[in-house]
């Protein structure tokens, strides 16, 4: 349900920069009939593609101007849109009376139900209200909402409906029908502006949607660029991106107009309202603690209207309302994949894994030398060691004089404090140099270059090392004892030193072959044997998601049967 959901937030992704600029740059036929179906598509091709290529700046440098246009948008429909209540028929205010509505349904009965499908076109945009939450925060979004957003569009809508009283032959074009002529032009170009800027909103959710899915291991290694050193959600992620381009360009060509773009755009809204507020229900109920009747009234009526718009846009599915739900599809086969390959391989190593006695008699086995150099081996394993590192010794019988075993994991909180990052573990005894380091991320932080990385590890190991060695000897008060541990603690520290002077650092990897064990069943072997590998050959390999320097890098390659 989670990886539904967040599909059809990436599907939402797709649609909602179609039929915003296609919208917004059809409006042109206001002023001029001379543009045809096609010219208006490529205009808004164009500008598509332009708003793609201009991600790779980020919100933070690109947002600037996002403030300014939007509350001149937004005066701008509100004013027009009082403008057009007054003027035509100030009589529709009668419309919040909840008793039209109910004659309405008596009234058209299936097609008051169908009608629906269109009513859940005024609500898009709310379902990705908080989605941006790395790039504002929920404060800004409160306001800006309660105090400039939502008063403007309701004072549009009725102007619209005031409008169309005495105009209803402008149904079809009712927004730019409204507004009066002197300002025309400006209002198509704030349309323009507004359509572009509400389709970076999404493809910025999609990009932190991603980020925090990768975050917890439920899709493909991508690159993640931070483009801002003052807010950490602020990221770019190329692939995506690239796709998001191509599949726009592409709906937007194929369908041409808003109209089927508009059945899409339903389904992928409502399916997100409905798996939102199930997911909330959750929230509500384990972690909230919130009252069972509260729960009920919420389920049955903002719940229970979601579900009552999401099943009526799915009476368009003929009509262009596939796409979403084909896209969500795609994307959750994907994720479900990825996750599936991940999690057999991760408990392959787990119930393979290197003892601790293992480790001690590879150690300490008289054939196998040590030389000079920190050795950093990178393992998906916290507890236990990768069973690679035997395969690694059985074919190259040297170690280096210091040993770190490193796993990098991301945690499913925002942000980790730099001092809690780095956790180290003593695995064998002070001579034998062996150490594991597990560097835990959120889904919030920035990936630091390898020289930054390189230099706060060394230092946590030699900060870990002096306290350890304190800390190992019950008799520290005594001044003999507490003068032999920082002797200890000396040595300890220069042979870091000296592996990093006469050595330097050599990263050790993994390079897995993943397949499915014989016996298993045909779906089985076509996920992983397939699928699944065909996943980790598209995608940025491990050394490239944790920037790790290709000159001191060594793989060391297994095949796994799972």
């Amino acid at each position: 349900m989670t990886m539904l959901g967040t599909s059809m937030v990436i599907g939402d992704g797709i649609l909602t920069p179609c039929i915003s600029v296609l919208s917004a740059v059809g409006g042109v036929r206001e002023a001029t009939s001379a543009l045809t179906d096609n010219m208006i598509m490529w205009i808004s091709v164009a500008i598509l593609i332009i708003l793609f290529q201009i991600q790779r700046f980020g919100t933070d440098k690109i947002g600037y101007s996002f403030a300014p246009i939007l509350t001149i948008w937004f005066i701008f429909i509100g004013t027009v849109g009082l403008y057009n209540f007054v003027k035509h028929d100030p009589g529709v205010i009668k419309a919040v009376n909840p008793m039209y509505i109910v004659k309405y349904f008596n009234r058209n009965k299936k097609n008051a139900w169908i009608s629906l499908g269109g009513v859940i076109l005024c609500l898009t945009g709310s379902e990705a209200l908080f989605a941006d939450l790395g790039h504002f925060s929920v404060r800004s979004i409160r306001i800006s909402s309660c105090t400039i957003v939502f008063p403007s569009i309701v004072l549009a809508y009725f102007g619209q409906a005031s409008y169309l009283r005495k105009h209803n032959q402008d149904a079809s074009n009712a927004f730019y029908s409204s507004v009066p002529k002197p300002i025309y032009w400006p209002m198509f170009i704030g349309a323009v502006m507004a359509a572009i800027i509400a389709s970076q909103s999404l493809i910025s959710a999609s990009f932190s949607i991603v980020q925090q899915s990768l975050a917890l291991g439920c899709f493909p290694r991508v690159k993640v660029v931070h483009t801002s050193s003052k807010y950490k959600g602020q990221v770019y992620v190329p692939e995506i991106n690239t796709l998001l381009m191509v599949a726009c360009v592409g709906v937007s060509l194929g369908f041409k107009n808003t109209l089927q773009i508009g059945n899409a755009y339903g389904i992928a809204v409502a399916f997100v309202f409905t798996i939102t507020s199930s997911f909330l229900v959750l929230v509500m109920v384990m972690i909230w603690k919130t009252n069972i009747y509260l729960i009920i009234i919420y389920a049955l009526t903002i719940g229970l209207l979601e579900f009552l718009f999401l099943s009526s846009v799915l009476y368009k599915f003929v009509d262009g309302g596939y796409l979403p739900l084909l896209f969500a599809l795609t994307l959750v086969t994907i994720m479900y994949l990825w996750s599936y390959g991940y999690r057999k391989t991760y408990m392959y190593e787990l119930e393979n894994k290197v003892s601790k006695g293992k480790l001690m008699e590879i150690a300490s086995d008289p054939s196998i030398h040590r030389v000079p150099g920190l050795a950093l081996f990178y393992t998906e394993l916290v507890q236990g060691i990768s069973p690679i590192f035997t395969h690694y010794v059985a074919n190259v019988p040297v170690l280096h004089s210091i040993l770190v075993f490193v796993s990098i994991k991301c945690l499913p909180i925002s942000t980790v404090p730099l001092e809690e990052r780095f956790l180290f573990h003593r695995l064998n005894s002070h001579e034998q140099g062996m150490f594991r380091c597990v560097v835990r991320y959120g889904y919030k932080d920035a990936r630091t270059e390898w020289e930054s990385f390189k230099e706060v590890l060394v230092s946590q190991l030699k900060e870990f090392i002096r306290n350890d060695v304190l800390m190992s000897s019950e008799l520290a008060a005594h001044d003999k004892v507490a003068n032999v541990d920082e002797e200890m603690v000396q040595r300890e520290v220069r042979i870091v030193d000296d592996a990093l002077n006469f050595g330097g650092v050599v990263h050790l990897m993994g390079e897995k072959e993943v397949m499915a064990s014989k016996g298993s069943s045909f779906l089985k072997k076509l996920a992983i044997n397939y699928v699944y590998n065909w996943l980790k050959r598209c995608v940025r390999q491990a050394d490239e998601f944790f920037m790790i320097p290709r000159k001191r890098l060594l793989k060391v390659g297994m095949t796994y049967e799972i």
